[in-house]
């Protein structure tokens, strides 16, 4: 964000509670000048000087910049960003499935002949994207990124679902809920919001759209599963369920998503085809590490909510259940939900006693004090037909850096215990 705001030969200023040495290195190569750590006084005088404080998603919610009130003009990077932007924005948010849907939509632009890349909470910064060629940006915001939007307006929004997620952060759900919700508010004339007919929180938002909604979903919806295909809201097939990689429930949901938000972006019935045939879903997002003796290892690190993991359930009929990790402020009480799924649990890290409690009295729970101990007590609990899952419904910082890393070392753990190989 300094880089590109130093293009347009804007001053810039860069604070930072815990500077390394990388850190400096990156201010000295831009030759912009680094605050560290500055004390709250200090930090206020920064940002009275300021026309703008552009904040990382990281920022925790108690860091004094929030409470700065009107002394400072806090905003997002991709409210900065999105007015550089020279194509137009596809937006997606949800609190599961974003990036999944992101993926699809670029790959279905690209495969109907749209150049397209995909951006923001996914890896690469709007700020990066938008001075490319690509005829569409596809954009993934999260709930921290759109709380600090202002103007920031996509030609198409996605509203995926919502669900208890990153109360450690937002105050309350409200706050989380309202914060989603503001991916439609500056739509106008042209724009769409694409909106999830099955989740009630989404579509009461989705009343108070300024644009037409049309929607997706299972149960209901413009596009949604009829005798066992994905349909338009005119009927025309877009691609039958036994052409799909794979068709857990919200992989078709995902589909019915990224098709709808596509073609509004200029995709054709083909491009969309094409793309659902070929994926086979992302890194640790229920991905088959192996398959022994019978039981199914499944890798579903990326599961950080309560409701993430009920969608991973909702998919097998019989698992052994690792969960567990950092709690993101969420109630865990409603895993129990999943129970009848559920032959035995095995907990881990700091929220192993939330998962024992949600499952008292209706699933045998284990707790395990390491990766290589939690997959060994589910591989002898679990029998021919089961799936050990990994689905934690917690973040992974108590033991690991990302969930990707807990992912991978889930997969190690396994192939340690089943014979190694890849």
């Amino acid at each position: 964000m300094a880089r590109r705001l130093l293009k347009d030969h804007v001053r810039v200023i860069a604070v930072d509670d815990r500077a390394d040495e990388s850190v400096r290195k990156r201010a000295a190569n831009l030759d912009i000048e680094l605050v560290e750590a500055p004390t709250p006084a200090t930090l206020a005088e920064l940002a009275g000087r300021a026309g703008l404080v552009v904040v990382s998603p990281g920022v925790p919610a108690n860091h004094p910049v929030f409470a700065l009130g009107d002394q400072a003009h806090v905003v997002s990077e991709v409210e900065v960003a999105a007015g550089w932007a020279r194509a137009p924005l596809v937006a997606v948010t949800g609190t599961n499935g974003k990036t999944t849907v992101t993926t699809l939509v670029r790959q279905m632009l690209a495969d109907s002949g749209v150049r397209s890349v995909a951006a923001g909470n996914i890896g690469v910064p709007l700020a990066d994207a938008v001075d490319g060629d690509a005829d569409v940006i596809v954009v993934e915001v999260s709930s921290f990124q759109l709380a600090f939007t202002e103007r920031f307006r996509p030609s198409v929004a996605v509203w995926l679902n919502v669900a208890e997620n990153h109360l450690d952060w937002h105050p309350s759900v409200a706050h989380y809920v309202e914060s989603k919700s503001r991916v439609w508010a500056n739509q106008r004339g042209g724009d769409q919001a694409v909106a999830n007919a099955d989740d009630p929180v989404v579509m009461a938002a989705a009343a108070s759209a300024p644009v037409p909604v049309i929607t997706f979903g299972l149960g209901q919806g413009s596009y949604h599963v009829d005798q066992r295909a994905l349909v338009t809201p005119t009927g025309e097939r877009i691609v039958g369920v036994e052409e799909l990689p794979r068709a857990f429930p919200h992989d078709l949901v995902n589909a019915l998503a990224a098709t709808a938000a596509s073609l509004a972006a200029g995709a054709t019935l083909d491009g969309c085809g094409a793309a659902l045939r070929r994926f086979a879903g992302l890194p640790h997002r229920l991905e088959l590490v192996r398959e022994s003796g019978g039981v199914r290892y499944l890798d579903d690190s990326k599961a950080t909510t309560p409701a993430a993991v009920l969608a991973a359930l909702s998919g097998v009929d019989s698992a052994v259940l690792i969960a567990g990790g950092r709690n993101k402020g969420l109630q865990l009480d409603s895993l129990r939900d999943a129970a009848d799924r559920v032959q035995a649990v095995v907990a881990i890290g700091e929220a192993a006693p939330q998962v024992e409690a949600a499952f008292a009295g209706a699933a045998p729970v284990m707790t395990a004090t390491s990766m290589d101990e939690a997959v060994a007590v589910a591989g002898d609990l679990a029998r021919p037909g089961d799936v050990v899952l990994l689905s934690p419904g917690c973040a992974s910082f108590d033991w690991y850096r990302s969930y990707a890393e807990r992912g991978d070392d889930f997969a190690r753990a396994v192939r340690a215990r089943t014979g190694g190989g890849p």
